[in-house]
Order: C-alpha cells, then structure tokens, then sequence
C-alpha cells in the first residue's frame, strides 16, 4: 500500500524505534514508516490502518510493537478474535500486562463477559497503572451490562475515581458510563445529572454526553441545511424571522 512521502518513520515512539533496532535498518524504516500510519488511520479509517497493521507484521511478527499495533487495528475492526491474539502475543514478548484492560474487552467482543470479569478479578489488575484500573472497571462494568445485572454495573462504576471533583484523562468516560448505566436502569433524574458532570469533564469532546444531555431535556435542534432544496417561498419564510431581513437565530425546538 501507498505511504505518503512526507512519513518518514521518525514520527514513532521512542520506545518503538529502540525495538526495531533489532531489524535491519532498511526494514526497521519499512515498519516504522506502516506503523505510522496505522496510528494516523486507526480512528479516522480503521479499515486502512488494519491494512497497514498487515503489512507491518508481515515485515516483523517478532516486534512485540508491531504485535500490538495489529491488535489495536484488529479491535478497531470488530475482529476481537484475531486482537486478542496479538495481544496475548505481544504481552508473551514482554510481560507488559497494560493491555489487560482490552484484552477482557476482547472477550466482552466475543460475548464471554463471564471471561472478563475473571480478568477483572485477576492479579494483574493490581499491577496496572490508576488509568489502567480505572478502564478495568469499565470494562468490568460492561461486562455486567452484557449479562443483564445493571445494578451490578452501576455498583462497580462507583469509585473514589467517579467521585472524585479533579479532572483526569478518564474523568469524562468514566462519568458517561455511570449516566448511562443509571439511565438503562431507569434512573433518569440521576442519569441526567451525571451526564451534566461528564460534559463538564469532556474537553476533548470524546463522548457524546452533550447530545445526550439533551436528548433528556427533550431539546431538538433542527439543521437549517437541510431544506437546501425548497422552494424559494419558504426560503422566504426563513428569511423574514430576523431583523432586517436576516435568518433569525436558530432555537431548540422542544418535544412534545
């Protein structure tokens, strides 16, 4: 596949480039250069970084980096089999156990939540870092979910993390997943509240919690693109709302 000139391989890791010093330099600058691009695509088009991930482990299926950028693009892609797989392959090579918490969301892919409660349950929960333990629990709280004992979920979401008034990395999704557990148990007062304190902590934007927010209120918002292809009368209708001419202001359009 393609690479764009301007991808050098330098962009990587440090950590990632010591690892492929183990290749020869010519082929250490080929994985490098696919594994950027693998972590470029991996949000954006998951498929194309699966593609690159392909590449890369065709190249070196002996970098434990190269086997855990494939099962990140494998996770990305729904092939939970084949990510957990290149994550138990990549813990092997280096005893790391960071990927735990995916690892059992692998298995929550799979459909054996029963599988990643043991994990959660596991030692190696207590070896991983605070943003480690802290997506432990979500998964675990997933988990739960998956097998229908929502008050269970909500129970295992309730944390020193969840009721702590700082702002970390997993403030925001750990918050959202306290709101919607609580709103699927039919809580929705308390739901609404926690979404409120998850879009206080999302400044990154990487839940939906506002739009969800909102959806509580009953608030609507109407896109005044899409009736580009009217005619002109209610153009005009659109037109005479404001002042001077001008399009007035858009408002949220309650339900009934």
């Amino acid at each position: 596949m393609p690479i764009p000139e301007d991808v050098t391989g330098d962009e990587i890791d440090k950590d990632v480039r010591q690892e492929l010093q183990s290749l020869p330099k010519t082929l250490a600058e080929d994985v490098a250069r696919n594994l950027v691009m693998v972590a470029r695509l991996l949000d954006e088009d998951p498929e194309g970084a699966y593609a690159y991930s392909r590449i890369a482990l065709r190249l070196a299926s002996r970098v434990a980096a190269v086997r855990e950028a494939a099962g990140f693009a494998a996770y990305a892609n729904q092939k939970y089999g084949e990510a957990l797989a290149e994550f138990r392959a990549a813990k092997r090579m280096t005893g790391n156990i960071d990927l735990w918490p995916v690892m059992a969301d692998c298995e929550r892919g799979l459909g054996r939540p029963e599988k990643a409660l043991d994990m959660a349950g596991a030692p190696e929960v207590h070896k991983l870092d605070k943003a480690g333990q802290v997506e432990m629990r979500l998964v675990a709280a997933g988990a739960r979910r998956d097998m229908g004992q929502l008050d269970a979920a909500i129970v295992t979401l309730q944390s020193p993390e969840l009721a702590a008034n700082a702002v970390q990395p997993w403030t925001a999704r750990l918050r959202y997943a306290y709101a919607d557990a609580l709103l699927a148990a039919g809580r929705e007062d308390e739901a609404r509240e926690w979404f409120a304190k998850a879009v206080e902590a999302d400044r990154d934007g990487s839940t939906d919690a506002s739009d969800r927010l909102a959806e509580l209120d009953g608030v609507e918002f109407l896109d005044v693109l899409a009736d580009d292809g009217d005619d002109d009368e209610s153009t005009d209708e659109v037109k005479g709302g404001g002042a001077d001419g001008d399009a007035a202001p858009e408002e949220p359009e309650q339900k009934d």
